[in-house]
């Protein structure tokens, strides 16, 4: 079931200008192979549509962790950067775009200073860092072109303060050092086990979480990056091509592309705990928010919504209409 609420009666609802529970969804277009519309703004929990901004396959989104601010990857051969102002009520409005210095870029995220934007690009592998100004524009940047073949799927800022790029192609996590520069750190990538194909990662405990994409396995890594423990991402039997991965607390989810399932380890062993269907096809991503799983199934273009009891994600309760959706990002 889906429901659409107009701006005016959303804002009556909540007896002011800004939601409790929002989110955006980004996804593919119709010029990036899609059929989505741009950026979609959800309330959570009702899941009444509140708003449409049109921008050209914005498949990654994220938000600065001050500013009213909102950034999209523009996935397409000359890929972009998009910076978009968040109104009270929720609305975007475009601000600037530039490029992200490489091809199809797939993910970015900021800083928790909020003064660096990491952008992943998938196609050439290119890694670009942009600088963020006190009112969210992006200002310098820096550029790590990489060898042939390398793929750049993921930057994660972690705790320690270094930035993590998980590369498909090359079976390593690059690392950077971000201060008044950003540099390549001295000990240079992190090797994984070849043909895993690297795609997300997560950090919880003092341990990191790494889906393979290409090998269908969860692998649990020390602090130190040696990896400790190995599993299927899924255990249909079926193939596989994990997607999204968060780590939260001493849980580990997992979406799986091919079962269509989400799988739920305890950490740091991977003790299996669950796998649910996740509600469509494809799950390409997934946010945790209000007690609940919002799954972004790309081929049957909806949005599940799990509920979640002690940390398990049940089947799916509702369904959000929307084209080829990639990301679901809920506000903080």
């Amino acid at each position: 079931m889906e429901r659409t609420m107009s701006w005016d009666g959303a804002c009556r609802a909540h007896g002011g200008s800004m939601m409790a529970e929002v989110a955006y969804i980004g996804g593919y277009t119709p010029d990036t192979e899609g059929s989505g519309p741009g950026i979609t703004l959800i309330e959570l929990g009702s899941l009444a549509r509140l708003g449409e901004t049109p921008a050209s396959g914005p498949s990654f989104l994220a938000v600065h962790p001050v500013l009213p601010i909102l950034y999209a990857v523009g996935e397409s051969e000359r890929g972009t950067v998009g910076v978009f102002a968040r109104a009270d009520d929720g609305r975007l409005s475009p601000l600037a775009q530039r490029s992200s210095e490489g091809t199809a870029p797939c993910h970015l995220a900021v800083d928790p200073t909020g003064t660096r934007l990491a952008v992943a690009n998938y196609g050439d592998g290119t890694l670009s860092v942009h600088g963020i100004d006190g009112s969210g524009l992006l200002t310098d940047t820096w550029i790590f072109p990489y060898r042939e073949g390398a793929h750049a799927h993921q930057a994660v800022f972690g705790p320690d303060g270094v930035l993590y790029v998980s590369d498909l192609g090359a079976d390593e996590i690059r690392r950077y050092l971000v201060g008044d520069e950003v540099v390549p750190h001295p000990e240079g990538p992190v090797r994984l086990a070849s043909g895993m194909g690297p795609r997300h990662m997560a950090t919880a405990s003092g341990h990191w979480y790494v889906a393979g994409e290409l090998d269908g396995t969860v692998r649990a890594y020390d602090a130190e990056w040696r990896e400790i423990h190995v599993v299927p991402a899924s255990g249909s039997g079926e193939r596989n091509q994990p997607s999204h991965l968060e780590a939260r607390g001493e849980l580990v989810y997992v979406a799986n592309r091919g079962p269509d399932t989400i799988s739920v380890f305890a950490g740091p062993e991977l003790k299996p705990v669950a796998e649910v269907a996740c509600g469509g096809a494809w799950p390409r991503h997934f946010a945790i928010a209000d007690g609940r799983m919002y799954v972004a199934n790309q081929r049957s273009d909806t949005v599940a919504v799990l509920p979640l009891k002690d940390g398990v994600p049940r089947p799916a309760g509702e369904l959000f209409a929307v084209g080829t959706p990639s990301c679901v990002l809920p506000l903080p």
